[in-house]
């Protein structure tokens, strides 16, 4: 009698929890406040609250969202601080990576078409496919310069700002297409300063808009603090 082999199903729950959760999240379906905790989750999904845990670690440990033991998992709360951190690493390591790809005309074919479907998501207003999209433009470059070691820090510093990413669709969308064509253009005028120049424009300018939009939050919810914590003091 022939073997059976043992399927892998909780395997197979957890990429589909971490799938649709991911997709929950970057759709901005949330708030930074709301809380996703186990039995929400697994109802919502229809499984078992095994898979949704592996799930969410592994989301914790991409930097998308926290975990607080007892309370469930909330969205990571960027700070001012860290994203100018996150976004000045990322833009000299991205320069960097405009400077040493191996500019084929496979790489320039792939660049263009990926400028032509951003174009088209943002048409769309497609939010999570611009992100998407725009993800790969720069892991294309990254790519094409054959260091796996600055990929795999590149594929981490994006995992991190998938956040920041939904946050800035709105501020930066209309200008994400004209930044990459600029990059491409002069890409295939083999001019490598003019490509690393226009890709540090286009994350500075993404940094500060940014910082801007946090920094403003940040301020108004310390005002609504205040004024909360005025309306119970006592008189």
């Amino acid at each position: 009698m022939s073997g059976i082999n043992k399927l892998h199903l909780p395997q197979n729950l957890t990429a589909l929890a971490y799938t649709s959760i991911k997709s929950y999240i970057l759709e901005g379906q949330l708030d930074e406040d709301a809380r996703l905790t186990e039995e929400f989750l697994s109802t919502r999904l229809g499984i078992s609250k095994s898979p949704v845990r592996e799930a969410l670690n592994s989301l914790h440990a991409e930097g998308l969202i926290r975990i607080e033991p007892r309370r469930g998992a909330f969205l990571r709360r960027f700070s001012a601080k860290e994203i100018k951190d996150l976004y000045g690493l990322r833009e000299e390591l991205e320069a960097y990576a405009v400077g040493i790809a191996d500019l084929t005309p496979q790489l320039i074919t792939e660049l263009a078409s990926s400028v032509e479907r951003t174009r088209k998501l943002v048409e769309v207003q497609d939010r999570v496919g611009h992100i998407e999209e725009d993800t790969h433009f720069h892991q294309t470059i990254a790519r094409a310069g054959g260091n796996a070691e600055l990929c795999r820090v590149l594929g981490n510093i994006h995992s991190q700002i998938w956040l920041c990413r939904c946050k800035s669709y709105d501020l930066s969308s209309s200008t994400a297409v004209q930044a990459h064509l600029k990059i491409l253009e002069a890409f295939q005028r083999n001019d490598r300063a003019a490509a690393q120049s226009h890709m540090r424009m286009h994350i500075a300018l993404v940094r500060e808009r940014l910082m801007d939009f946090v920094t403003q939050r940040d301020a108004v919810a310390a005002q609504a603090d205040g004024a909360i914590g005025d309306s119970i003091s006592p008189s």
